[in-house]
């Protein structure tokens, strides 16, 4: 840790120490900007020290997203720092490595050979999202208003999704029709979609890597029914796949599962690039089968930055960074590190569920096979403690475990789940099974009888 600077604002010597300087002799300005500058290194120590306030992304169980970058991903985001990803025209090398990213997504994910498969980055997998679903209600409405029919009501079908799905729903006014978790379900079920879809249906949307319960759903299975629809009905409609975090687990592990653009109703396909992807935060990933899925009308075009140059996203500057960082990794692992990194966390998820597993307490509703590197479980009845209580035991030891209902009509299920990621190996996972045993042993014993706590569970 540095406690001494150089060339201090307030005229001090280079060996003052950081915390005798003017500033760390106050509490920093909360409301308005100081009048007066600072020495760098001051700042920057006493911000270095407040953000220690956060938690450990390392124990942040509940997340997606990557908390673990190689040295070298480092040093390419620094040297993109004033590299801006809308400017194709002063960074055209930048450009370049986002198109070869998209080729690689697009091969990875099975598109067709001579479709001219088309994408673009985004700020993450929510915004991808957004932009998958535009391009599928004006789709819908072109053919709609070609056909002399009205308009105004559209409808999306989906499962339990991620809030992104709802947001879009809300802002561009479509109708979100949800799909209820049948019981024993972790998503939606192939057989529930013929019963929400009709003719203002602009697509369903299936997930690889439910955020809830981490399984897959069918997407298959989902295309089999919606292409019987239309033999029986006539009715057409497209399938987007939301794999913010299958997208990049799926390919290496699951190679055999048919989820993607083999499937002809497939017609877009989104993931994160910050979560399984690997890459640093704020980046995802849109990709369409062939180019004549993305309307034009959604298509900008900008000329104020030097070039004439073509705009599809809701954000508009942004940093290019992440999307080399994207690149460096794909070159990086190439198919074999990928699958080496996933297996792995596979690997952990499931020895990690068969330890929760024999601890007695706990039903695992997912044991980490077959979807996402992942657990997650309810408890038994009868327990005199809840997942709740589990959650704030667990934080107290650093480890954020987040404990939540399933969406309806599951809703009076509530479960945790544990994540497991790249930088998150088998002994991390060994000593937060230690900490659930012994918190186990804490609740059990506090509520029921007061007695000592001691190491272990008993039950």
């Amino acid at each position: 840790m540095v406690l001494h600077t150089v060339n201090t604002a307030d005229g001090g010597a280079d060996d003052d120490d950081v915390f005798t300087m003017s500033l760390s002799q106050q509490v920093l300005p909360r409301n308005r900007m100081p009048s007066g500058e600072s020495d760098p290194a001051t700042v920057y120590q006493l911000m270095h020290r407040e953000l220690l306030l956060d938690g450990n992304s390392a124990q942040n169980l509940a997340t997606f997203c990557t908390t673990w970058s190689e040295p070298q991903v480092h040093l390419l985001m620094s040297d993109a720092i004033d590299k801006n990803m809308v400017d194709k025209d002063e960074y055209p090398q930048s450009a370049e490595l986002e198109s070869r990213c998209v080729r690689m997504l697009a091969n990875l994910w099975n598109s067709p050979p001579g479709r001219d498969a088309m994408g673009c980055s985004t700020t993450g997998s929510s915004e991808a999202c957004m932009l998958g679903g535009m391009a599928l209600k004006w789709r819908w409405r072109k053919q709609r208003q070609a056909q002399g029919k009205p308009a105004d009501k559209p409808n999306i079908v989906a499962g339990p999704v991620q809030v992104c799905w709802e947001k879009f729903c809300r802002y561009f006014d479509v109708e979100l029709r949800q799909v209820p978790l049948e019981p024993g379900a972790t998503g939606m079920r192939a057989e529930q979609v013929r019963q929400y879809v009709d003719e203002n249906t602009i697509g369903v949307v299936a997930i690889l890597g439910v955020t809830f319960t981490c399984a897959y759903e069918p997407v298959a299975e989902i295309v089999a029914e919606l292409d019987k629809l239309q033999r029986e009905t006539g009715l057409d409609i497209p399938v987007h796949v939301d794999a913010a975090s299958g997208g990049f687990v799926a390919p290496f592990i699951q190679p055999d599962l048919v989820w993607d653009f083999r499937l002809e109703r497939v017609a877009s396909i989104n993931s994160s690039g910050h979560k399984y992807g690997l890459a640093p935060l704020g980046v995802g990933w849109v990709v369409w089968r062939s180019a004549d899925l993305l309307p034009e009308e959604l298509i900008f075009k900008v000329d104020y930055l030097g070039g004439n140059m073509p705009s599809f996203a809701l954000n508009f500057s942004r940093p290019a960074g992440e999307v080399i960082s994207q690149y460096y990794l794909l070159l990086r692992l190439g198919m074999d590190g990928y699958r080496k990194i996933q297996q792995a966390c596979a690997d952990t998820a499931t020895w990690l569920g068969q330890r929760i597993s024999d601890m007695g307490p706990f039903e695992l509703l997912y044991d980490g096979q077959g979807g996402l590197p992942a657990i997650s479980y309810a408890l038994r009845p009868g327990q005199p403690f809840t997942l709740y209580d589990l959650t704030d035991h667990l934080r107290m030891r650093g480890w954020q475990v987040p404990t939540y209902p399933l969406p309806p009509k599951r809703e009076d299920t509530v479960i945790q789940r544990v994540l497991i990621r790249h930088g998150v190996g088998r002994d991390e996972a060994g000593l937060l099974a230690d900490d659930i045993s012994r918190a186990l042993d804490q609740l059990g014993k506090g509520r029921q009888t007061g007695a000592r706590v001691q190491a272990g569970f008993h039950h």
